[in-house]
């Protein structure tokens, strides 16, 4: 079968695909972050750093994309082959600067806005192929960006022998194909691949719709948590790990996979939304993530294995709400400003990462498994804002019934 026979036969595959490829930039020094601390003498919160440094880059670019209108007048797929190009030398950069914490931030800051050209775009993409059961096919898109955010703990198990740099490089190569495979596929039928004018700060327009603003609100309470969580997993791994007395080259393996097992979370939650809708999805899925938040520090001397198996059901269940919340924005917005929106709405949810993480990773070595509490603001609030979505729904419903 030729290749763009496959492509136009095969969109939302290749999608995904490349989301997991291009994503793989995203942690890609946390996967090495304890061989960094080994060779260049980074510290935990030098780590910290790194990660919210990518944070910082990623809000940025989705701020500069939605606020100039970019994220609408440039074809999606253009605009993501570009981004992963760069994202993908910029990465790979990272390697001659690392000794320097500060341009090492500088270059993570800079993969960052390389980030805000991927994420919200693929989202965009998969709409415009896929506009039905939306929350299904942003399900697998979410689960590739969890396993992108996964496989540089894989990549580094995989290369555990050899420099350091390697799984960088690793990461950089697959953002190239990514590139390529995007490039080539293009825009789907179901939206403009351009919008007429970029208004500046249409995405914020958006918020006007109660759904969107409900459902915006409910993303805001689970980024808070979600990408703590997941800078914390090498530190909880490696607790248990040395609690069992196990060797410390299994963590990047056990840190792959408590990351990783969110692809099969976001997956069967996109199934489960098509029988019972996405708002339900995303409450269940964040209140089971807030009570491992609760119960997870109260049990830190139960045995390694229930703590590591608690890790496996956290990792299911703190991403399986994202594409679901995705799924009801883009529902909710202007079709004609949805990459706008669905920007803005990712540059607020990743600002919020920032103070979390600084949290998590500043307090950890004085806090230890009670840093999780800090977490449970973010599931609490979010449950709370669903309520909102909940009631302009049936709102909806009563009118549409009464006509």
């Amino acid at each position: 079968m030729p290749f763009h026979t496959f492509l136009a036969r095969t969109p939302l595959a290749v999608i995904v695909i490349a989301q997991l490829f291009g994503t793989s930039l995203w942690f890609s020094v946390n996967g090495v972050g304890l061989a960094l601390q080994e060779a260049v003498g980074l510290s935990e919160s030098d780590l910290g750093l790194l990660t919210i440094a990518v944070q910082a880059g990623f809000i940025t670019g989705t701020l500069l994309i939605a606020t100039t209108g970019i994220a609408d007048r440039v074809r999606a797929s253009h605009l993501f082959a570009i981004s992963a190009v760069l994202g993908a030398l910029i990465n790979a950069a990272f390697i001659g600067v690392a000794e320097s914490v500060t341009l090492a931030a500088v270059a993570r800051f800079a993969t960052g806005l390389c980030l805000a050209g991927i994420y919200p775009l693929g989202m965009k993409l998969v709409v415009s192929w896929t506009p039905r059961h939306a929350g299904a096919a942003l399900g697998w898109l979410v689960g590739m960006l969890t396993l992108g955010i996964a496989s540089p703990h894989l990549l580094r198990g995989l290369t555990l022998h050899l420099p350091w740099q390697w799984p960088l490089l690793l990461a950089s190569l697959l953002a190239l194909v990514a590139a390529l495979m995007i490039f080539k596929l293009g825009v789907g039928p179901h939206l403009p691949a351009t919008a007429k004018s970029g208004r500046p700060w249409a995405g914020l327009a958006a918020f006007k719709q109660p759904r969107f603003r409900a459902a915006a609100l409910g993303y805001f309470g689970h980024c808070w948590e979600l990408y703590a969580l997941w800078a914390l997993v090498p530190f909880l791994v490696a607790r248990e790990l040395e609690r069992l007395g196990a060797a410390s080259g299994a963590q990047p393996w056990l840190s792959f996979a408590v990351i990783a097992l969110g692809l099969p979370g976001c997956v069967l939650a996109g199934k489960w939304s098509r029988h019972i809708g996405s708002d339900r999805v995303a409450c269940v899925a964040l209140a089971t993530s807030g009570a491992l938040c609760l119960v997870y520090p109260l049990l830190g001397s139960a045995s390694p294995w229930l703590l590591l198996a608690l890790l496996g059901v956290w990792g299911v269940s703190v991403i399986a709400d994202s594409a679901q919340f995705s799924a009801l924005a883009s529902a909710t917005a202007p079709a004609e400003r949805l990459g706008a929106a669905l920007a803005m709405m990712n540059a607020i949810g990743f600002g919020l990462t920032i103070p979390s993480i600084a949290l998590v990773t500043a307090l950890w070595s004085s806090q230890s498994l009670a840093v999780i509490w800090w977490l449970l603001p973010g599931p609490i609030l979010g449950l709370i804002a669903m309520r909102g979505f909940s009631s302009h729904q049936h709102l909806a419903k009563t009118v549409r019934d009464n006509r």
